[in-house]
């Protein structure tokens, strides 16, 4: 028992450990990243692990050698930098922003290398799996969530009857309502709210400009 304390106990036992751990708590949030085929995958979150477990261990390393430094300064460095590699994985296109996801795990392993660093490895663990548990799981939750929109046209007509007739025959199998219906002049101002898994918008749109009557439409904000 001693000699487990003694080497366990051991500077470079346990850097060694530290190292390996880490390597297994990323790699662990790496996989599930790679397999959702995201932008940083296995190696990014490993390699970003590691390195955080090594500034902290530095940064001990050196507040113990020089007693007036401030270990916390090179930490906190690292998760100023870790956010240039976030920045990498943020993908932007119109509206829709993905990347920020996996840009937030790497934040989070980040954070958990420097605990590993600290010797906190009963929190890491705990931590890692909490992250593991929301990154894996909350897709599954997400779906599982009906998701509802709203949307707003202008419509173009030369016979508004006929026109509100083919919008009612076209929402009524789509888990939709109309949230509201005006007309001006020879235009009808629409917004409807619907379950967006069964509303295709432009299966709607290509479907009311096949009428007779609809000469333009166009969706607004």
């Amino acid at each position: 028992m001693e000699l487990l304390t003694t080497i366990y106990n051991n500077p470079v036992f346990q850097i060694v450990l530290k190292l390996v751990l880490i390597t297994l708590l990323s790699g662990i949030i790496g996989y599930e990243r790679q397999q959702q085929s995201k932008p940083a995958g296995f190696r990014t979150h490993v390699l970003v692990g590691i390195s955080s477990v090594l500034i902290m261990v530095c940064s001990i390393d050196l507040a113990q050698k020089y007693g007036d430094t401030d270990y916390s300064r090179m930490p906190a460095q690292i998760l100023s930098g870790i956010g240039f590699i976030g920045a990498g994985t943020i993908l932007s296109n119109g509206n829709k922003v993905k990347g920020l996801t996996t840009a937030s795990g790497l934040l989070a392993i980040t954070c958990i290398g420097l605990m590993v660093g600290l010797g906190e490895y009963l929190y890491s663990i705990i931590a890692t799996i909490i992250v593991f548990l929301v990154l894996e799981y909350s897709y599954k939750l997400g779906s599982s969530i009906e998701h509802r929109a709203d949307f707003n046209f202008v419509i173009s007509t030369d016979n508004i009857t006929d026109t509100i007739n083919t919008i009612n025959e076209l929402i009524k199998d789509k888990d939709a309502e109309i949230l509201d219906l005006s007309v001006q002049k020879d235009e009808v101002l629409l917004k409807i709210r619907t379950n967006i898994t069964q509303f295709k918008k432009a299966d709607f749109v290509t479907k009311m400009v096949a009428n007779e009557h609809i000469s333009q439409m166009k969706e607004v904000n």
